[in-house]
């Protein structure tokens, strides 16, 4: 009986690998329709290149699926060095367009057999095929909780906020593209050798069409989600036979409104109704891990002269001149729209300016999309509006946040090497302490879109925190809090800078400013028109005129 059912089992198989191909992309939140081209590619230069007979008694395979997979990886490269700048529908349009293109490439080479293909012998077994798909869910399943999983999650959650953790965009974007052209190399070779026959059309629109559906039905948030897309929907022809109803358009029908369900309803995905029966889990018993001392009181953190942020005629920065030293608390105050924000992302490297100069930690100030450069240099920053990542856990948001002071896992934990979970039990102990420190270590296993607005904010602060920030960059921490809140938040900032962390604080609660900060400088029109100790900001007419009001400072939040 099992005999009459190897077939759909092997393409189950198959399915889902071509599956996780799309899903090592929507891992880093990028939409990419290339993988059929990726695919064909790998597969008729697998045709090319394997031995006709056995060699020392080895599968032909042995040598077809590694030329395959090397093949899918090298064409990816270089697909993605110019596309991998594209967002969304564009990359989507790009790589659908790759795909096309190589689908008529290879319809008119004449070692491809053209339109008619290329005949080749059947030597994919349910074994061969279930055994590739379960090296592939392991690798996934491996990433999933090492240093690179978590960025690639970041990156698809909030890329700003990623880079500025200290996350290399780029770098990971292209890492997860390569990924995929391997293994949808590999699934090229393998339908190849099970279909005994392998034409350009095999790979085209519709096929690239039924793998990004498999993976989004299935979920792009669990490593299992692929093989339960590929099951469910590559099921519902035997269903449909063994009741027999021969309506061919069920499947497509059903796979379009799956589709539109999870879109609309179910945003993860089948896999999203398994519950994690596996996160990571705070040890008390095991020590936070030592880290580089921060410079002395009084060394130069932040130097700036001249610098200025231009959209064509509006001046959102203007000559601003600026020095912080190690240790120092600095105020940032200033109306709405007085250029703040603006001068806070030149610094943290996220913005670029157009005139001045300025280093940052030792770091000049340059090209934009260097954020990592800067969080890896020990600057670290919130955000004016939340940014978490909300499908993560409070727990996993701190690990994001100490990404530049941990080691890389991977490949250490696929081989489950000793050292790997050391690594990983001492970012555990770093992110849990910053936890414990804004006092979150109690809701670790809860999901950041879940937490109340102030719990977002005191998140913000511990993950900035879990990057062993030299200079730490508050964009108005104390928004949304009350007194009580805005006190306690005061309290932390005052030990921050009695531990050596330099920072800087913009604010809109007055009163938590000056008793807050040692210095403070005030914006206006993009340019500073006061700087000074809290007392001195508090009397001058020119602040008090422009943004503290008539009553001066005794308004608490203006």
């Amino acid at each position: 009986m099992l005999g009459d059912y190897t077939a759909t089992l092997t393409l189950i198989a198959l399915t889902a690998i071509f599956a996780y191909s799309f899903y090592a992309v929507l891992m880093a939140g990028q939409l990419s329709l290339g993988q059929a081209g990726l695919a064909s590619l790998a597969g008729f230069s697998a045709t090319v290149v394997m031995p006709d007979s056995p060699v020392v008694g080895l599968s032909p395979l042995v040598v077809g699926i590694p030329v395959g997979m090397l093949v899918g990886a090298c064409v990816a490269f270089l697909l993605g060095l110019p596309v991998m700048r594209l967002r969304g529908v564009f990359l989507a349009i790009a790589t659908l367009g790759f795909a096309e293109m190589v689908r008529i490439v290879l319809i008119n080479a004449e070692w491809t057999g053209g339109a008619q293909g290329t005949s080749v012998p059947k030597l994919v077994t349910p074994g061969i095929a279930w055994g590739c798909l379960l090296l592939v869910a392991y690798w996934f399943w491996r990433l999933g909780g090492s240093r690179f999983g978590r960025g690639l999650a970041a990156i698809r959650e909030d890329e700003l906020a990623a880079r500025a953790m200290g996350v290399h965009i780029s770098r990971y974007r292209m890492a997860a593209f390569v990924t995929s052209g391997a293994i949808a190399g590999m699934y090229g070779v393998l339908l190849a050798y099970f279909s005994r026959f392998i034409t350009p059309d095999d790979f085209g629109f519709a096929a690239a069409v039924d793998g990004l559906v498999t993976a989004v039905v299935g979920g792009s948030l669990l490593f299992l989600g692929p093989l339960l897309g590929s099951g469910f929907l590559t099921s519902v022809p035997e269903i449909q036979r063994a009741l027999g109803v021969e309506a061919g358009w069920i499947r497509p029908f059903l796979s379009g409104l799956l589709l539109l369900v999870v879109i609309l309803f179910l945003p993860g995905g089948l896999s999203s109704l398994i519950p994690r029966w596996r996160t990571p889990r705070l040890d008390p018993s095991i020590p936070a891990p030592e880290l580089p001392a921060l410079p002395p009181p009084g060394t130069s953190v932040l130097s700036l002269k001249g610098l200025g942020k231009a959209y064509g005629g509006l001046h959102a920065v203007r000559s601003v001149d600026l020095e912080l030293g190690s240790g120092e608390i600095l105020g940032l105050i200033g109306p709405n729209g007085a250029g703040k924000t603006t001068l806070v992302n030149l610094i943290s490297g996220l913005s670029v300016p157009t005139s001045g100069t300025g280093t940052v930690l030792g770091i000049p100030l340059g090209p934009e999309g260097q954020g990592h450069r800067f969080a890896r240099a020990g600057v670290s920053r919130t955000f004016q509006h939340s940014k978490l990542f909300d499908r993560l856990t409070v727990l996993e948001n701190a690990l994001v946040g100490a990404h530049v002071v941990t080691r890389p896992t991977l490949l250490r934990r696929l081989l489950w090497l000793p050292s790997a979970r050391r690594d990983e039990q001492r970012a555990l102990a770093q992110a849990g302490a910053q936890l414990a420190r804004v006092g979150l270590a109690d809701r670790a296993g809860v999901n950041a879109g879940a937490l109340s607005y102030g719990d977002r904010r005191r998140l913000e602060i511990a993950r900035a925190l879990a990057a062993h920030p030299t200079l730490l960059i508050l964009d108005e921490p104390a928004a949304g809090m009350n007194h009580v809140e805005a006190q306690e938040l005061s309290t932390l900032i005052r030990t921050l800078a009695e531990d050596g962390i330099t920072v800087l604080l913009i604010e809109h609660n007055v009163r938590m400013v000056l008793e807050t900060c040692t210095r403070i400088v005030v914006l206006n029109f993009g340019g500073v028109i006061a700087a000074g100790d809290p007392a001195t900001i508090a009397k001058d007419p020119v602040v008090i005129e422009a943004y503290l009001g008539s009553d001066g400072p005794a308004d608490s939040r203006v």
